[in-house]
């Protein structure tokens, strides 16, 4: 349940746990850095997305497509937690960037799926590998119950952050 503030009243104040997990926080400050994110970039990825003015909202799409089927705007949004026309925005810039493709959906010609270009997919490929190295370093000692804990309580975080 989410803990939105109520009008007139002092925002919670979190418990000793609560203040332990805040504080680790900012340390992930370099793993989200622009300069860091960019240097991982393959080149063709790279000089796409910044030809394009295309941001890391639009960078998230990319892995949703790159595991497995083409999926339909609503899927993305979905995924990504967010309304309809921003995944729809979010896909027509990475579209115009030559990034992914739209097309029919042969089971119903009134549904387009989109796609990872396959120029894109060999870079995109490069950068997730380089990307993820440490949060998969990190997973690699947690158990199962534990990961999904964390997985629980990311799911919770982003939800709430963007709502």
């Amino acid at each position: 349940m989410p803990h939105a503030p109520e009008a007139g009243k002092p925002p919670r104040k979190p418990t000793p746990d609560e203040l332990r997990i805040t504080g680790l926080v900012p340390l992930l400050e370099p793993f989200f850095r622009g300069s860091v994110v960019r240097d991982l970039m393959p080149a063709p990825l790279r000089e796409a997305m910044a030809a394009h003015g295309l941001t890391p909202r639009h960078g998230a799409v990319l892995p949703q497509l790159l595991a497995g089927e083409p999926l339909t705007v609503g899927e993305i949004a979905r995924r990504l937690h967010v309304s309809l026309p921003t995944a729809s925005e979010l896909v027509g810039a990475l579209s115009r960037a030559g990034i992914v493709e739209r097309g029919e959906d042969p089971a119903n010609r009134r549904r387009i799926l989109v796609s990872l270009s396959e120029d894109f997919r060999p870079p995109l490929e490069t950068f997730v590998a380089r990307r993820t190295e440490p949060l998969l370093r990190a997973l690699d000692g947690l158990s199962p119950g534990e990961r999904a804990g964390f997985l629980a309580g990311l799911t919770a975080w982003v939800r709430e952050v963007q709502s």
